[in-house]
């Protein structure tokens, strides 16, 4: 399968805060370790997940994926090509090829314009359609996320927020992707509204043949809509993998104790376990060697030691743990 998109030793640090007793000892700013050596490729059709708790780097990853973060450290590639060195027009034509719909459906639009005009001026800035023809696409890409028409003419607020999300989902079609990066786009929406836009974006994902890239904590939906998954933990990837395998026989400790917490849908069965023990350590000071092994039930003494490579173990794909199936 053609790989669209590749990231390859990505790395991203953010300044942290200062308290005042560390600016009057003029102590160095803290780092939050984001992102740390992070490779991943993108496959041609498929629907990518990105999995993990809060905090461990989703956001980041994806606002990178799309050129919003700049990386320290490392490339990503589209179609081959570095997406630091892209400039003016091959700049332009990144962002047409890969687009992102954002969490916040109403943080994400421009409160003052009106729909059509927020899809117009994306077919405009991209030249998609000729002038005469910028009308008549803004009705059909509203119909495309099953909208009606008179929706071109009325401000994001007059909307609800399953409606926002299919405002932000056109916005990302309007000019014809390759790739599209969703952040969370379900989470901050009502639970009977979640299902409508999940079932959407799989539809246009089938229709359009759009390459998708999935980010959420929920594995139940990561099962339903991904063809693989990456399982994210304090800033790196831990295990990538065919999603039906993945679920069948996860092999990082971590993954394993995500898929035990999922809630059970049978009557009377419930998880009755935590997702891990303790707490997701800092990104400000990640612990030595495997960052899980404090919460690990299975750790030994060599994994504080070193960081474990993500590669192919004991098992058929990827994991970042010494004892892989343990």
């Amino acid at each position: 399968m053609t790989i669209l998109m590749e990231a390859e030793g990505l790395t991203k640090h953010f300044p942290g805060r200062r308290g005042l007793i560390d600016m009057a000892r003029r102590a160095p700013r803290p780092v939050v370790q984001a992102l740390t050596e992070i490779n991943l490729d993108i496959r041609a059709g498929e629907t990518l997940g990105i999995v993990g708790e809060s905090g461990c780097g989703k956001s980041t990853l994806a606002r990178c994926l799309v050129g919003l973060h700049a990386p320290d450290r490392g490339t990503v590639r589209f179609a081959g090509a570095d997406l630091a060195g892209m400039t003016g027009t091959e700049r332009l034509g990144f962002h047409r090829q890969v687009q992102m719909i954002f969490q916040d459906p109403y943080g994400s639009l421009n409160p003052l314009m009106s729909v059509g005009d927020t899809l117009a001026e994306a077919l405009a800035v991209h030249n998609i359609v000729p002038k005469a023809a910028i009308a008549a696409r803004v009705g059909e890409l509203l119909a495309m996320v099953r909208l009606p028409p008179d929706a071109a003419g009325r401000r994001p607020h007059e909307f609800s927020g399953g409606q926002r999300q299919r405002i932000g989902i056109a916005r990302a079609l309007a000019v014809e992707p390759k790739i599209i990066v969703a952040d969370e786009p379900v989470s901050a929406l009502d639970v009977s509204v979640q299902a409508q836009i999940v079932n959407l974006l799989l539809e246009l994902r089938a229709r359009l043949g759009l390459t998708l890239v999935f980010i959420t904590h929920d594995l139940r939906l990561v099962r339903h809509m991904t063809q693989r998954v990456a399982v994210m933990y304090l800033g790196r990837v831990v295990e990538l993998g065919p999603t039906a395998d993945l679920f069948a026989t996860p092999r990082h400790p971590y993954t394993r104790a995500l898929l035990r917490a999922v809630p059970q849908l049978t009557p009377g069965l419930r998880g009755r376990d935590a997702a891990v023990r303790g707490e997701l350590p800092s990104p400000l000071a990640p612990p030595p060697g495997c960052a899980f092994h404090p919460r690990c039930g299975i750790a030994e003494a060599g994994c504080s030691a070193s960081v474990p490579a993500l590669e192919v173990r004991s098992g058929a794909w990827p994991v970042a743990c010494l004892l892989a199936g343990s």
